[in-house]
């Protein structure tokens, strides 16, 4: 029995998530029927953070075991032959029977790109999120400042979220704009369901003017769910990638320096 990590990117629209279904339109779903082509057995994969319906990845990282031989270009280009064109394999590497794509992942990276312009994207349809007000950028970015670090992030965690706790350090929250383009980059060693969009939209409400920037760090101690501003669209949302230790060799360590999608 080998253990192989592949690294995948996938556009989420057309997906009812990550995770196996009945129905068996998930992105788990139609890689598995594709690893399973090219092994000659079913098999099982592990991802490092799972994704919503309508949420994509850029540098998704998984891992499974298997007793078939294969080189890693079969694992690559043999895959991608049985996957949907809106998945692709990007690499395939061996590793160690301990390594697991999500409890080997020392950080995970989200990035959302949003249109802010008075029309709604037209090209850009289910890849990037939309707001129709103008926005105050400099007031986002100060009230980024009262969320990064370990804190319990409950406000901003969904009702249905199954994560242990809700204490989570946030090491990464920028945002930069081009032009029409407002992007969003989180890093963080876990982030409980929704937690990204939930935050997006609390900084869109700052950036709107509805509330100062300290009304982050107001809602962030009060823990509560309801104070918060509502879930902001899954369309713009995209994992981004996990980061390993060097020890396991993964091409950049996991982690995918990927371009933004065409605007």
């Amino acid at each position: 029995m080998v253990r192989i990590a592949l690294g995948l990117e996938y556009d989420g629209a057309g997906f009812h998530g990550w995770q196996s279904q009945p129905d068996g339109n998930t992105v788990q779903d139609n890689l598995e029927r594709a690893l399973a082509e090219v092994a000659g057995a079913p098999l099982r994969v592990v991802c490092a953070g799972r994704t919503d319906a309508g949420v994509h990845a850029l540098g998704q990282v998984v891992h499974f075991d298997t007793q078939a031989m294969r080189p890693d270009s079969a694992w690559v280009r043999g895959t991608n032959a049985h996957l949907p064109d809106q998945v692709a394999v990007r690499w395939a590497q061996p590793v160690g029977a301990e390594f697991h794509a999500r409890f080997s992942a020392r950080s995970r990276s989200y990035r959302y790109l949003l249109h802010n312009h008075s029309v709604r994207p037209a090209l850009n349809h289910g890849r990037m999120g939309w707001y129709h007000h103008g926005l105050n950028v400099d007031e986002m970015r100060r009230a980024c400042l009262h969320v990064l670090g370990e804190h319990d992030f409950s406000a901003f965690r969904a009702a249905e979220c199954q994560a242990k706790s809700p204490i989570k350090t946030l090491s990464q929250a920028e945002i930069s704009r081009s032009g029409d383009m407002v992007v969003f980059e989180f890093r963080a060693n876990a982030f409980l369901h929704h937690m990204v969009r939930n935050l997006v939209g609390a900084l869109v409400a700052v950036g709107r003017g509805k509330h100062p920037p300290v009304w982050l760090a107001e809602v962030l101690a009060g823990r509560d769910r309801g104070r918060a501003a509502p879930t902001f669209s899954p369309a713009g949302l995209y994992f981004a990638g996990a980061e390993y230790e060097s020890r396991w060799c993964l091409p950049d360590e996991g982690r995918i320096i990927a371009p933004l999608p065409l605007r």
